[in-house]
C-alpha cells in the first residue's frame, strides 16, 4: 500500500503569540518549528498501516529549505521517502497549497493520501478537501479511527473511517484511492528510535522548487485576540477587612 502524508512546518509556540511589526506573520525568532499534532498522528497512522499491509510512506511538505528538518523527523518515525516543495519563504494560501500538493499526489500511484485535519497555525481546514477535489477522489475529514479492508484478491480496496460529530458517531466507507484528514487522538505517535534518527539524517530529500500560484484569496494580516484581563480588589488589611469581606460574601450568596 502506497501512502502519501502531507505535513506543514509550523511554529512551536508554548507561550504568548507575538506578531512581526507589519502584522504579516508570527514572530518565530524565540521559538522553534515542528509539524502540527494532527499531522504527526497522520504520519504515525500511515506507518502503522504499512507495517500491517506492506508498502511505503512518502511525506511531503510545502515550505522553505529549513522545512527539511521536519521531513527528517517524519523519516525518523518510519516514513520511507520525503519530498520538499521548496518555496522562497512566502506563505501559500489554501488554494495554492492544495495545487502544489496535488502536483506530487497526482504523479505517484498513492492508494491513500493522509493529512492533518487542520494546521495548528492557520486552522483553516481547507487543504484536505481542496486537494481531494483536485485529484477527483473521495474524502473524509476529522477522522478518529481508520482501517483498511481488502477486496477479493487480498489487495486493499476500502477505507473504513470513523469520527464523532456533535456527540454522534459517524462511519464512512471510501473506495481507494482516497483522501483522509485525521485528528489528534487517532493514535499515540511513537518516539523516533536511534536507528531511525540516523537513517533520517542520511536520507536524501527530493527538492522541487515551486512558486506561489495566483490565489483568489488575499491575505490582509494577522491579529492576536485581546487577552482577558483579571483584576483583584484589596478589601482591606488585617481585622479591618473582615466587615467588607462579609459583605462581599453575602453578595455572592456564599453566606446563609
Amino acid at each position: 500500500m502506497e501512502i502519501l502524508v502531507c505535513v506543514k512546518r509550523v511554529p512551536t509556540v508554548g507561550g504568548s503569540i507575538t506578531l512581526t511589526a507589519d502584522g504579516q506573520a508570527v514572530d518565530t525568532r524565540m521559538s522553534g518549528f515542528t509539524i502540527s499534532p494532527h499531522e504527526e498522528c497522520a504520519v504515525e497512522e500511515a506507518v502503522r498501516l504499512v507495517e500491517r499491509l506492506g508498502g511505503s510512506v512518502t511525506v511531503v511538505t510545502l515550505g522553505p529549505a529549513e522545512a527539511a528538518e521536519q521531513l527528517r523527523a517524519c523519516l525518523a518515525l518510519g516514513a520511507s521517502r520525503a519530498v520538499l516543495l521548496e518555496t522562497s519563504g512566502e506563505e501559500f494560501g489554501a488554494i495554492a497549497t492544495a495545487a502544489a500538493l496535488a502536483s506530487v499526489a497526482s504523479r505517484g500511484a498513492y492508494d491513500l493520501v493522509l493529512l492533518g485535519n487542520e494546521a495548528s497555525d492557520t486552522g483553516d481546514y481547507q487543504v484536505g478537501i481542496r486537494l481531494a477535489h483536485l485529484l477527483g477522489r473521495p474524502v473524509a475529514t476529522g477522522i478518529k479511527a481508520l482501517s483498511v479492508a481488502s477486496v477479493a484478491n487480498g489487495a486493499p480496496g476500502l477505507v473504513e473511517a470513523r469520527r464523532e460529530y456533535r456527540g454522534v458517531a459517524e462511519a464512512f466507507r471510501l473506495p481507494l484511492p482516497c483522501v483522509v484528514t485525521v485528528k489528534e487522538g487517532i493514535n499515540l505517535p511513537r518516539y523516533p528510535s536511534l536507528p531511525g534518527r540516523l537513517r533520517a539524517k542520511r536520507a536524501v530529500i527530493e527538492q522541487v522548487p515551486v512558486s506561489a500560484a495566483p490565489d483568489a484569496l488575499r491575505f490582509r494580516g494577522l491579529q492576536v485576540p485581546a487577552e482577558r484581563k483579571h483584576a483583584a480588589t484589596v478589601l482591606g488589611r488585617g481585622a479591618d477587612a473582615v466587615p467588607e469581606l462579609v459583605r462581599v460574601l453575602g453578595e455572592l450568596g456564599v453566606l446563609s
